[in-house]
């Protein structure tokens, strides 16, 4: 049997779709190999939201070169940075055999036998049209054993924000229908999985048929399933009826990714963001009232075009208002065909070495807010949703809150059961403790022997 290893690089939904391809190459007789060294099939699924995740693919490629010299190893890209480079791709590295884009998954088999059988150098990387985009669908076999899993509503986004590249490498928003995600996630529940995660490029603004709040309190009431997230999100979609979702159905997990991106009402005007930091401030308020204590994360952009000390300062002061539980923040890179690329000259680029001193600022003040959280959890039990070993020691387990905090946990508890975890220690990122009582177990025998680490490991976008 032939062997494939798949490096993931960017968001969920790259992850989600590493995941689609493995389903597909199983079918292929491939079987998955966590070393690239002895691979015959080596495919690098990638994002292009920042420019360093296009030159981590690069090197990654210089890399996998090796193998596929001494190997005679296929060598392919998918993903993102597919979708923009296209044929530019082979042009730039030689050596490639094949780039296809997020659209095209379902022909990965097709592409392979076309470089196997013809010796062709192969790019699909064509959109598919939204009446004809067919949804890949999770296989449920493959993920028993699985505590948790994606589950893709939409792709796409209609929202053209000057910075993002997303509409060009995703193409515009088309909703799945509703049946067909409640029917898959129903599955999904059928071999033991507990938490799913509806996923989507602008999630909330789904339209398959219901509302997206009535996705979610759907979603949460099929049996087996005990938690439900979602990512990622735009504040203009934050409406008074997800609100009332998080409100009346605990299911929904107390946690929300609300990209703020800036702290300046210019500087969002100029993102074409539309919304206010005060509009922003009033949804997240009202959410807050609705479920105390949910934990808030959020995704910021360090010197944008023309930003001024003074709008940076502005971030700084909304991450004190705010106080996020995390964020992940990033400077500013200008994107190929996006509005503020080809406006940046006439905006005022920052220096590279202003955008970096201004990142470490921010984000040294959030490591003090996260761990200020984290501390507080200190003394107190948390409910865990055990996911198995912990990665950082065998002999102790690991899971999550429900406010999406990791937890690693002296105790003996199976994946997909819910535990009492008394919380010793914290850093900023993660708690530590003992487990003190067994909550709910699995609602499935979990296997024998726990499923291995992931293959499709994230690089930093």
């Amino acid at each position: 049997m032939k062997r494939y290893f798949i490096h993931t690089f960017g968001c969920q939904m790259n992850v989600n779709d590493s995941l689609r391809m493995s389903e597909a190459l199983s079918k292929m007789s491939y079987v998955p190999t966590p070393e690239a060294d002895n691979a015959d099939l080596i495919i690098l699924n990638t994002c292009s939201i920042r420019e360093k995740a296009e030159d981590k693919m690069l090197s990654a490629l210089g890399r996998y070169r090796a193998v596929k010299a001494s190997r005679g190893a296929i060598l392919g890209v998918g993903g993102c940075v597919a979708q923009q480079e296209k044929d530019k791709l082979l042009k730039k590295v030689p050596y490639l055999d094949f780039v296809f884009g997020p659209d095209n998954i379902a022909k990965l088999p097709e592409v392979i036998a076309r470089v196997q059988d013809a010796r062709e150098r192969v790019v699909e990387t064509a959109f598919v049209d939204s009446e004809e985009y067919v949804f890949p669908r999770a296989d449920a076999e493959t993920s028993r054993g699985k505590v948790s899993e994606f589950v893709t509503v939409m792709k796409g986004c209609d929202n053209v924000c000057s910075f993002c590249i997303v509409p060009h490498t995703r193409g515009r928003e088309v909703s799945r229908n509703f049946p067909e995600v409640l029917n898959e996630v129903a599955d999904l529940a059928g071999v033991g999985v507990r938490e799913v995660t509806l996923i989507g490029q602008n999630v909330n603004s789904y339209q398959g048929g219901i509302s997206f709040a009535q996705l979610l309190l759907r979603t949460a009431e099929v049996p087996g399933i005990e938690r439900v997230r979602f990512t990622t999100s735009h504040p203009h979609d934050l409406s008074d009826e997800l609100i009332e979702a998080f409100r009346v159905q605990p299911k929904i997990a107390p946690h929300f990714h609300l990209p703020v991106q800036c702290g300046s009402d210019r500087i969002l005007k100029m993102m074409r963001r539309d919304y206010t930091v005060e509009q922003y401030m009033e949804r997240l308020e009202k959410l807050r009232a609705a479920r105390p204590g949910i934990a808030i994360t959020t995704d910021i952009i360090v010197g944008f075009p023309g930003e001024t000390e003074e709008e940076f300062e502005m971030t700084m002061q909304l991450t004190e208002r705010v106080k996020y539980d995390n964020q992940f923040s990033f400077v500013y890179s200008p994107r190929p065909k996006t509005g503020a690329a080809l406006r940046e000259k006439d905006w005022g680029p920052i220096p590279h070495e202003v955008k970096v001193a201004r990142l470490e600022r921010l984000q040294k003040l959030q490591r003090r807010i996260s761990g200020e959280y984290t501390q507080a959890q200190v003394g107190l039990d948390v409910e865990v949703l055990v996911e198995g070993r912990s990665r950082y020691d065998a002999t102790k387990r690991f899971g999550r809150t429900p406010e999406n905090r990791t937890v690693n946990f002296e105790g003996d508890a199976p994946a997909g059961s819910i535990v009492k975890v008394h919380v010793e220690r914290a850093t900023p990122n993660q708690l530590a403790g003992k487990q003190v009582a067994m909550l709910q177990a699995p609602t499935v025998t979990p296997p024998a022997v726990e499923l291995p680490v992931p293959l499709h490991v994230p690089a930093e976008a």
